[in-house]
């Protein structure tokens, strides 16, 4: 992925590797502004929560960072040559692929024993054999979770990850992720205060 506006790669990127650098964002659409002048800087090695009220840009600044949206103006520094991973608002699962074969799409090499144990911690295991569509909307959304995680990733982009999960599976959610994400690159989004303290991150307001 390669996020749109201007970057500063090369020497201006490269002293900037402490962290991704945003720098006077603006977004709007069709005349309404969700991103107005928004700089910040969120530190390599760390996860940085992400909160705001509803159409306030949220998931529009991470489709930035991602390169599936560009700003009408603004930079971004720091990102050139990670590999991203996300988890987007949708599941965006094969439907006709169980569990196990959504992740193998993007981990084909993934040791048997190492992504059986991770669909067991997150109890998907019990379900091998079950075409997605035929699981239901937690279920899904574990395997899109468990498909970022498991992905080669330099930076992990969370939008909402642990949205439609009961209380109990959301806890066992949260302390698989922080536990596989520690002192890697991490933007996660979230309306829950409550995330943002389990997950023990940083919280950036938009």
């Amino acid at each position: 992925m390669n996020p749109g506006g201007s970057r500063g790669e090369g020497p201006a990127g490269d002293r900037d590797s402490g962290g991704i650098v945003l720098e006077k964002l603006c977004k709007s659409y069709q005349g309404r502004a969700v991103l107005s002048d928004f700089s910040c800087v969120f530190p390599k090695g760390e996860v940085s929560g992400i909160m705001a009220p509803s159409g306030r840009g949220k998931t529009t600044l991470l489709r930035i960072l991602m390169g599936l949206e560009r700003p009408d103006s603004g930079s971004v520094r720091g990102l050139c040559g990670m590999r991203m991973s996300a988890v987007f608002q949708e599941d965006r699962l094969c439907p006709f692929l169980d569990a196990e074969a959504n992740i193998r799409l993007v981990r084909p090499d993934l040791p048997s024993d190492m992504l059986r144990d991770a669909l067991k911690e997150l109890g998907l295991d019990k379900e091998k054999g079950k075409a997605a569509e035929k699981l239901s909307g937690g279920m899904r959304r574990r395997t899109a979770l468990l498909r970022a995680l498991l992905a080669e990733w330099d930076i992990l982009f969370l939008d909402e990850p642990f949205k439609g999960l009961d209380e109990g599976t959301k806890r066992d959610a949260i302390a698989f992720t922080k536990r596989m994400v520690s002192l890697r690159t991490v933007l996660f989004v979230t309306h829950d205060e409550r995330e943002i303290a389990e997950m023990g991150c940083r919280c950036v307001r938009l």
